[in-house]
Formats: structure tokens, C-alpha cells, sequence
């Protein structure tokens, strides 16, 4: 039993760019799947696929993106910043800006998941999930 599912997902992603893997496979979630669409609009990852046929749950099959000359990953850090024992919760007046702006945090709010950039633009806060630069 996984008491941060999200977590799991970020480390998994993080072990797969470690170990210069192409593709990583994830049990499904709402809650992943909207994250893995934040990672694919904002350019962090190649492409992603949802299997609903494996286990009752499903899966994610995410192929992870690298640079094609230097072989250096899109992803270089993931960070998850609200967690299970201590929650995170940002106003859409301070919502937190990474590295100057070139990375983003993903963000659960009333209209779905989505980057601070989105939130910023309609004007919602929500619950920082993680970051990524």
C-alpha cells in the first residue's frame, strides 16, 4: 500500500531518467494522468499513452524525452513539494515561481490539474503538487 501515489510516480519517472530509460511504465491514477498531461503541454515529455486493459487500474506509459545531441534529459529535477503529513497551498497571488520562471510547479486546483503559468493566467490557487525544472 502506497501512502503518496504521486510520489511514487515522480520517482519513477526520476529513477527511469537515471537509468537513461526510454519509456516508464506507471500505475494509472486521475490525478497521474493530468499530471502527465501538464509534463506533455509544457515540453517535458516525448509522448504518453493510457492502458486501460492491463490492470484494473491501469497504466501510463510515458517516453521520456532527451536532447538529441548532448542526450541530456528534459527533465533535470523533480521535486514534490506538498505531501500526505504536510500540505502546501498557494493563492493565486503567491503562487510560486521556479527558477526564475524556467520551470514550472503543477498545481491541483478547483479547474483541474495544471503549471503555476496556466493558474497565473486565470487566476486560481490550489495545492502545490511538485515542481519541475
Amino acid at each position: 500500500m502506497l501512502t503518496d501515489p504521486i510520489a511514487d510516480y515522480l520517482t519513477r519517472i526520476r529513477n527511469a531518467i537515471k537509468a537513461r530509460h526510454g519509456i516508464v511504465e506507471i500505475p494509472a491514477s486521475n490525478t497521474k494522468k493530468e499530471i502527465t498531461k501538464v509534463l506533455h503541454a509544457q515540453g517535458y515529455i516525448r509522448h504518453y499513452k493510457f492502458d486501460d486493459g492491463a490492470t484494473v487500474q491501469g497504466t501510463i506509459k510515458i517516453a521520456l524525452k532527451y536532447h538529441p545531441a548532448t542526450k541530456q534529459p528534459a527533465i533535470v529535477k523533480l521535486q514534490r513539494v506538498s505531501k500526505p503529513g504536510l500540505r502546501k497551498y498557494a493563492s493565486c497571488v503567491d503562487l510560486p515561481e521556479v527558477i526564475n520562471g524556467l520551470g514550472i510547479a503543477i498545481l491541483s486546483t478547483s479547474k483541474g490539474v495544471m503549471s503555476n503559468k496556466e493558474a497565473r493566467k486565470i487566476n486560481v490557487g490550489g495545492e502545490v503538487l511538485c515542481y519541475v525544472y
